[in-house]
């Protein structure tokens, strides 16, 4: 695995009032505006324009987590080497596709301020508009560094050590937080399937959509492709649940009352080992290859 890091360049729709105004404010309601907080709204957020841009960060963001492991140090996460240069050229295509919807927002960045003004009256103040919003979006990805530096091994042995003793621990507590994260989230999945499949809803089957089944196929790729590895009981369930769906479209499941019930059963078994599994899980020494 290697350190990915994903930071953004992102200009604010919300600005906090200055004290004055909170002052003002707070006399409509006979309060200290000390003992209050309010911020203005600069720019209208559901303007296609701005909305296009925003999505942009949201779409940016999910890839960024569905295709990394989370790390115990701010801002960054874990990506396999070998999806390194996929996800560059993903990257490389939002930072452009957001280059092309800002300049298009920026086309209507004079009537959005206009729209503010008459939105805002008083409390509308130019110097809090950009002159330009070029440049005041952006999407940076890296790959920093967090094993410890080779040239301590020369200049001291011992605070080497350390460093590797500290990167060790840090990579085990990743190991161990993207275990819990796919214990929870096949639990969360299963769960949601047997409920969905099992009793009636005024005498009818409960409402069975798609997205149960197609979920839990989401899921065993995304398993697939960042499992670590050296955890048997999770590769076993994940396994036992992805052979008991296999093949099945949910408009079977609809359809066939009995095969809705087979696998209502057989799911039950792998929540009943989810839930024992999850209940306390032991702590687990990573071991190594040496280098």
């Amino acid at each position: 695995m290697a350190a990915i890091k994903v930071v953004f360049t992102w200009l604010g729709t919300t600005k906090t009032l200055s004290t004055d105004q909170k002052i003002v404010a707070a006399d409509v309601f006979g309060a200290d505006g000390a003992s209050i907080s309010a911020s203005k709204r600069l720019l209208d957020p559901k303007h296609p324009a701005l909305a296009a841009v925003t999505k942009i960060k949201g779409r940016v963001t999910k890839f960024w987590k569905e295709n990394s492991l989370p790390f115990p140090e701010g801002g960054i996460r874990l990506i396999r080497h070998d999806q390194i240069a996929e996800f560059d050229e993903t990257l490389n295509g939002f930072r452009s596709e957001l280059d092309d919807a800002v300049v298009e927002l920026e086309r209507h960045y004079d009537e959005m301020r206009s729209a503010a003004r008459e939105r805002l009256g008083s409390l509308f103040n130019a110097s809090d508009y950009p002159a330009t919003l070029i440049g005041a979006f952006g999407i940076e990805h890296s790959f920093p560094a967090v094993e410890a530096p080779e040239y301590l091994r020369e200049l001291n042995p011992e605070v080497y050590r350390q460093e590797c003793d500290r990167v060790q621990a840090r990579f085990t507590e990743a190991v161990e937080q993207a275990e819990q994260m796919f214990f929870e989230q096949l639990a969360g999945l299963v769960d949601h399937l047997v409920e969905r499949m099992s009793g009636t809803e005024d005498g009818k089957p409960k409402t069975f959509r798609d997205t149960t089944v197609d979920n839990l196929n989401e899921f065993f790729a995304r398993f697939r492709q960042l499992n670590i590895g050296g955890n048997a009981d999770l590769e076993e369930l994940v396994e036992r649940a992805e052979s008991i769906v296999s093949g099945v479209e949910p408009q079977q499941l609809r359809d066939n009352a009995s095969l809705r019930q087979h696998i209502a059963t057989q799911m039950s078994t792998v929540q009943a080992n989810l839930d024992g599994l999850l209940v306390d899980r032991p702590r687990r020494k990573i071991q190594r290859r040496p280098r």
